[in-house]
């Protein structure tokens, strides 16, 4: 795997690039697979105990990480595209039904483009409602807890 750079498209996203020497439909798989994402989408040592998956545009998300302590961080979600081996877009501004959520905080993209030769470029962007909301996930280590996903992603996709 390799790290690469894409700049953000403004001041309110952030994003991860990595070219993945993994076919991109693996890829896709691990992210709509829900007893494969339990294994890769948390950083360890947190956990992914809950992943309740309905991916497809309009569908809803549930995932549930786990610390060390056993405090869990629900996540809730819809999906507003999906384009199967291609890209994944969803946001938590919106629960299950359309229903709004609480506090939105991003949207993300996810898209994996095919590179040939079983390589992958993989791109995942955090596109968030304000430079605070930015801010705030970058301190809470965005590139090095997506890196360690990505890594996590990366290693579990090739067994597929």
């Amino acid at each position: 795997m390799t790290t690469t750079q894409t700049p953000p498209a403004n001041d309110r996203e952030l994003v991860l690039t990595r070219i993945i020497d993994v076919p991109r439909e693996k890829l896709y798989r691990a992210w709509t697979d829900a007893e494969v994402l339990k294994q890769w989408f948390a950083p360890k040592p947190f956990t992914t105990p809950i992943a309740e998956l309905d991916v497809r545009t309009g569908g809803a998300n549930r995932i549930v990480m786990r610390d060390a302590e056993g405090n869990d961080y629900p996540n809730a979600g819809v999906y507003l595209e999906v384009v199967p081996n291609e890209k994944i877009v969803f946001t938590d501004a919106f629960t299950e039904a359309w229903a709004p959520s609480d506090k939105p905080f991003m949207t993300a993209i996810i898209t994996f483009e095919d590179l040939g030769d079983g390589r992958t470029k993989y791109i995942a962007r955090a596109r968030h409602w304000s430079v605070a909301d930015r801010e705030t996930h970058e301190q809470m280590g965005f590139m090095e807890g997506w890196g360690i996903c990505a890594d996590q992603l990366a290693e579990v996709a090739a067994k597929l």
